[in-house]
């Protein structure tokens, strides 16, 4: 029986990944802006499986099921990566002026 290793996937790839996803409405990144609140990385007997963590500015947020393909599709697209689950939370609420970085915040105007 042969074993084939599965290629590694680190935290940087998936937040790499994610970079570019924007809210459409804001024009910042969600990882800037603190959307991805962690993933988790595991191997099943598919391949590897990723499951992110992230949230909306708002509950009501009109560009939600947008954001959540964005996520997924970005992860879905790391070699290796097999299954992505998208974990859609609002705890702890977001709040920019602890969660996005400085950059997003200077963009925001917050400071």
């Amino acid at each position: 029986m042969t074993t084939t290793a599965l290629p590694a996937v680190t935290f940087r790839q998936i937040g790499a990944a994610l970079q570019p996803v924007f809210d459409p409405e804001i024009r910042i990144s969600i990882v800037d802006l603190g959307l991805v609140y962690g993933a988790e990385i595991a191997t099943s007997e598919k391949g590897l499986t990723v499951k992110v963590k992230m949230s909306l500015t708002s509950p009501a947020c009109p560009y939600g099921p947008m954001l959540l393909a964005s996520t997924h599709s970005a992860v879905a697209r790391i070699p290796g990566v097999k299954d992505v689950d998208v974990d859609l939370v609002f705890a702890p609420s977001w709040d920019p002026r602890t969660m996005a970085t400085e950059d997003a915040k200077e963009q925001l105007g917050l400071y």
